[in-house]
């Protein structure tokens, strides 16, 4: 029996592409591991009504961690006009898999390293070296969101909040409401797994992300979680930045910062922009972190112009390898995969065509591969 059992879900588009890369590397590897396919996706969407199936809920279940590729979602209308037609009557509602899946297995630490690594043309700058911590199940992407807007729900608003009456003489099928949802108890976890990163691996400064001058409520609690929880880690610097300053001060000088956490839509926003300074969405890693389960991907999208093409950089993907290793309590194996990537992106000999090379995916994850 192998000592791991890892859910495989490729997904969409170029998902299935990098995937077939990341075997490639852990084949090499050698883990001993099963490897489980899991279905995830728009195909099962239109097929099934459902993108995330409950065998693939089953599956989750029962591994020790997952390896994810990309998916593909699209807005509600066109979601609906996709759907299989015995489907059409159903009313059935589109929700992202992977949406849905942090908030069941409760995924709530959102991980993404960003680091620049030598010889890297792509590199905003040499020495870029940030982690962003992202809260993964509340705030803006709770899922609580309505459009058109219930009339209970507009009589109460009405009622209880003066900031809503502009909007009260508006028809109910012209306007929409997203509930922004920050709890304590989510804001303190989230910044305490940030703390503790800090502290294990002898970072400097934590900066709590927020817009609590504007977002009062929300990101006011956010940000007070924030500070109880720094007071419990006093070797280690805290500072905040509203999100629209931080955007600029990243850009301006990156080696101000260390870690980085914020809250779900602001950790989304944030990360991106560290993965474009350290060469682009190609680069980009990410885990999707609980206290059972952890599910680890490329945090680009299922690109389907590029589906099946082999075109794409693999490095995110293989980098979420490392991560997983780590998770596993592989670190050995994680380092020398890391050791493997920087080898391969230093000597530049084989690069992708973001990188501006022409090897392919699998060409980039054998290079990988032979490294270690």
């Amino acid at each position: 029996m192998a000592k791991y059992r890892i859910a495989w879900l490729p997904g969409d588009g170029i998902g299935i592409d990098v995937l077939e890369a990341a075997k490639i590397v852990l084949d090499k590897i050698n883990l001993d591991a099963e490897y489980i396919h899991g279905d995830i996706g728009w195909e099962f969407w239109c097929k099934e009504g459902d993108a995330f199936p409950e065998r693939t809920v089953k599956l989750l279940k029962n591994v020790d961690a997952a390896l994810f590729g990309a998916i593909t979602s699209k807005p509600v209308k066109a979601a609906q006009a996709e759907l299989a037609p015995e489907l059409q009557s159903k009313n059935l509602v589109y929700r992202s898999p992977i949406v849905r899946m942090r908030q069941m297995f409760d995924l709530y630490n959102c991980l993404r390293p960003c680091k620049a690594y030598p010889g890297n043309p792509l590199n905003f700058k040499e020495g870029i070296n940030l982690v962003v911590f992202r809260e993964n199940t509340e705030d803006l992407y709770s899922g609580v969101e309505f459009n058109p807007v219930p009339r209970e729900l507009a009589d109460l608003l009405t009622k209880i909040s003066k900031p809503f009456a502009p909007f009260a003489s508006l028809p109910l099928d012209q306007y929409a409401v997203s509930c922004k949802i920050n709890t304590k108890s989510g804001s303190e976890r989230i910044i305490r797994a940030a703390f503790d990163f800090a502290r294990k691996f002898h970072r400097k400064k934590v900066t709590v992300v927020h817009k609590a001058n504007v977002v009062r409520a929300t990101d006011g609690l956010f940000f007070e979680a924030a500070k109880e929880v720094a007071g419990q880690y006093p070797e280690i610097k805290m500072d905040d930045a509203n999100i629209d300053a931080m955007t600029m001060w990243l850009l301006k000088n990156p080696f101000q910062y260390d870690v980085l956490v914020a809250p779900n839509l602001y950790g989304d926003i944030i990360s991106d922009l560290c993965a474009q300074m350290v060469g682009g969405l190609g680069f980009g890693c990410s885990g999707n972190i609980g206290i059972k389960l952890a599910v680890f991907e490329p945090t680009h999208g299922s690109a389907p112009k590029y589906a099946g093409q082999y075109k794409v950089n693999p490095i995110a993907t293989i980098l979420a390898v490392k991560m997983m290793l780590d998770w596993l309590g592989e670190t050995t194996r994680g380092s020398r995969l890391e050791d493997a990537v920087a080898a391969v992106i230093k000597e530049g000999s084989v690069r992708t065509y973001d990188m501006g090379g022409n090897a392919s995916t699998l060409d980039m994850a054998k290079a990988i591969a032979d490294k270690f």
